[in-house]
């Protein structure tokens, strides 16, 4: 009996332990210059249908089911989507606007997990006529998911996508 009590109890110093190193927080983000003027990029990216366009996870699901609530463009604007198991469902609402610097939204994901992150786009006109987009988004990891990160790096996880979903977004708009 004392064997599994000392078992139980370093099992819980270990969760302990763990918990405490884990990471509390995530910001992960993307650059790309695309060569329009910020008030051209900034236009268009405020438009959460416009995201359908150049988004990763669409292309992931083409059968994505997608709903839009509000007035597009504009603060309280929300786009939810219900798709297969590699988007997941959840939604997106326009939280805060900066005319021709950032875009900010809530995301809340239902599935394959809940969780709540905030995103971001940014832009920067850089040169006359380029103009640096930056797409994110950040949050708190919460216990036990915390201790989760400590093996998975969400830098490397979303990285590729945010790199992937610029790309489409600078030939849409040095194209257009």
């Amino acid at each position: 009996m004392t064997t599994v009590v000392y078992i139980l109890a370093g099992i819980v110093v270990i969760i302990v332990i763990l918990a405490v190193i884990a990471p509390k927080s995530y910001d992960v983000n993307r650059k790309i210059i695309v060569h329009k003027s910020a008030p051209v990029v900034f236009e268009y990216l405020k438009y959460l249908k416009n995201q359908d366009n150049w988004s990763p996870w669409g292309k992931r699901d083409p059968n994505m089911k997608k709903e839009f609530e509000g007035s597009d463009g504009e603060i309280g604007a929300i786009s939810k989507w219900e798709g297969n198991k590699d988007v997941g469902s959840g939604e997106q609402e326009i939280t805060r606007i900066v005319e021709n610097e950032v875009i900010e939204t809530e995301l809340r994901f239902l599935k394959p997990w809940k969780s709540r992150s905030d995103a971001y786009l940014k832009v920067n006109e850089v040169v006359a006529g380029g103009t640096e987009i930056t797409w994110g988004f950040s949050g708190k990891n919460k216990f036990p998911v915390s201790i989760m990160m400590l093996f998975m790096n969400m830098d490397k996880a979303v990285g590729k996508d945010f790199e992937e979903g610029l790309a489409s977004l600078k030939d849409i708009l040095e194209n257009s």
